[in-house]
């Protein structure tokens, strides 16, 4: 019997990945989870930062996940978020700009939802740190 996870990472709009992963690594909000065969029962909030798949063939593989909750049970990870998106989908110049913008939002005294910037940073930043950790394999 091998050891795997079925791993699916699933948006309102679709399916974004359904297969079979040796382990996980994600951001909750009280820290990084390691996610291996057999782990216990878990129900998590997520943070905006991009999902590390270990493959059953040895590589790895990143997602950019957009906050969500993570459900881990009898070997079955579910991941529902708002979006993901995997590297080839990410447009870095349009992720680099909206760095920018919410950074440059950020940086005013003026009335600004800070909420809603400091979201908008984080989604860019998992978006960028996506491509920067696909590119680094």
């Amino acid at each position: 019997m091998s050891k795997k996870l079925r791993l699916e990472i699933v948006t309102p709009d679709r399916i974004v990945y359904s297969d079979d992963i040796s382990s996980l690594v994600v951001r909750a909000v009280d820290g990084d989870i390691g996610i291996l065969y057999n782990h216990a029962p878990l129900i998590a909030t997520l943070k905006e930062w991009p999902a590390k798949l270990n493959m059953l063939d040895g590589t790895s593989r990143f997602i950019s996940i957009a906050a969500g909750f993570i459900e881990v049970k009898h070997n079955k990870i579910t991941i529902l978020t708002p979006a993901a998106e995997v590297p080839e989908e990410i447009d870095y110049d349009r992720a680099m700009a909206a760095k920018e913008r919410a950074e440059k939002r950020l940086a005013q005294k003026k009335e600004v939802d800070v909420q809603r910037a400091e979201a908008a940073l984080h989604r860019a930043l998992a978006r960028l740190n996506t491509i920067k950790y696909s590119s680094e394999k």
